[in-house]
């Protein structure tokens, strides 16, 4: 319906907390952002490990009786958008293995690009693969490795390229483990008499946890025997946070890298402000919702007032049938609605946060002047993504990618808008200036090897 990012998923942690599954299904719910096709978690009552997943939001697949079932006071849970796999019920995480040496269970975000070489190097050692995600891939590589379950962690890790934030539980422990990239989130805090781990803090704001501790890039952090233990399973780190995490992913609750979301978008919409001194409008409107921190920020920077000028109505589901093109159309105004009294004879600065393929921004627009608004200035609080993304983001192709096919008159005039401005590399690597940012799918500067997905690459 829209041309919408969407990311990979989310995982939540508990350890040594009564009714671990309680505490995960609020951290699951917390993270739904991050993916809605599918919801997982896996609980240890000290001996066994028990599973309970399925496709659907969390509040679906978890129904009470189920949680009721899940006893024990540790686990990991699993929100999921499908990007490394199909939507095949093998693929819904956590994973679990059962052998003689006992149990395990991985939870894993992000995407690992060198999933295809350790998954034809591990099938020639004799393993099966029960689905197509590279996450099974993490769970073969950590049995096959000797030694203590950190040992075969940190192994396995030292093996991975890419982008991943995963946890591993088994019958005693839990470990957390970040990519030496750092470019998905990873954060724990104190609870009760234990410890909750998330993708996101805001998942820990709604127990009243506001202090947290993010993993370092390169980090594992073991949670046995009621202590908390860090490892650094490389000194070879770099810091490239993934810019898509601060400009739409994240919840603007949540705090990535010691940034709060919110201040990190109402930054980028003063960046447009500066950059559009002169522009008479009489109003300024944020498309919901990840876009109206940076409409906030673009308002109180320029003066102009800011209004409500369109509405999301959030209970149209993703799965809406579309086999026509007015049955389309009508999906986009049952999902998002302009305020007709409000943009009516108006000149409207528009606020969105990203630029994929273009066909949201085209649609928006048509909306507003449909509605009566008299000029639609477009301004995207980040710079137009030109390059697909393997680190975990459903931007496989340049050929979907507008901003790999068209300059910004182009742009401007495929989307209808009466004018049109973005921020550029530099400026949003200016306003992250404390940390590093990945912005590959801005300028192509990948921050790892690409392994197979360079020729996908090259091809294009």
């Amino acid at each position: 319906m829209f041309d919408e990012l969407h990311e990979e998923c989310g995982v939540f942690g508990a350890y040594r907390i009564e009714n671990a599954s309680s505490i995960t299904y609020y951290g699951l719910h917390s993270l739904q952002h991050r993916g809605q096709e599918a919801s997982g978690m896996a609980v240890c009552d000290g001996k066994e490990i028990h599973v309970q997943k399925g496709k659907g939001l969390t509040v679906d697949v978890f129904r009470k009786d189920k949680l009721n079932q899940l006893e024990g006071d540790l686990a990991i849970g699993h929100v999921r958008y499908s990007t490394a796999g199909g939507q095949e019920n093998e693929n819904i995480q956590p994973i679990v293995s059962k052998g003689h040496l006992g149990s395990l269970a991985v939870a894993h975000n992000g995407q690992i690009v060198n999933e295809k070489e350790l998954r034809l190097e591990l099938e020639n050692q004799g393993a099966i693969f029960q689905g197509t995600s590279d996450s099974e891939v993490l769970l073969h590589l950590i049995q096959k490795e000797k030694g203590t379950l950190l040992e075969k962690v940190i192994k396995t890790a030292r093996r991975l390229e890419g982008a991943f934030s995963f946890l591993v539980l088994d019958e005693d422990s839990i470990y957390a483990v970040r990519d030496r990239h750092g470019l998905r989130p990873l954060s724990y805090a104190a609870f009760k008499d234990g410890y909750v781990i998330s993708s996101e803090t805001c998942a820990f704001e709604v127990m009243g946890i506001y202090d947290s501790t993010d993993l370092k890039p390169g980090e594992v952090v073991e949670f046995k025997k009621g202590l908390v233990k860090k490892y650094q399973y490389t000194q070879d780190i770099t810091h490239h946070m993934c810019a898509m995490e601060y400009i739409y992913f994240a919840r603007p609750d949540s705090v990535v890298e010691g940034i709060n979301v919110h201040a990190f978008r109402k930054k980028t919409g003063a960046v447009l402000a500066q950059k559009d001194k002169g522009l008479d409008a009489d109003i300024v409107i944020g498309v919901p919702d990840s876009s109206l921190s940076a409409a906030i920020g673009y308002a109180e920077a320029s003066g102009i007032p800011l209004e409500t000028g369109l509405y999301k109505n959030r209970y149209v589901g993703r799965t809406f049938i579309q086999p026509t093109q007015a049955m389309r159309d009508r999906g986009v105004r049952m999902k998002l609605s302009p305020v007709t009294s409000v943009v009516k004879g108006k000149s409207v600065v528009m606020i969105d946060d990203s630029i994929v393929r273009g066909t949201t921004s085209r649609r928006i627009v048509r909306l507003l002047k449909e509605a009566g608004a008299k000029a639609v200035h477009v301004r995207i609080a980040s710079p137009v993504i030109t390059h697909p993304c393997f680190y975990g983001v459903d931007t496989s192709t340049k050929e979907e990618l507008i901003g790999a096919r068209m300059n910004k008159d182009e742009i401007e005039k495929y989307i209808e808008a009466d004018s049109l401005q973005y921020m550029e590399v530099e400026e949003l690597q200016q306003v992250a200036k404390e940390i590093g940012l990945c912005v590959a799918c801005f300028n192509g500067d990948y921050c790892t090897p690409l392994y197979s997905y360079q020729k996908v690459l090259e091809k294009e």
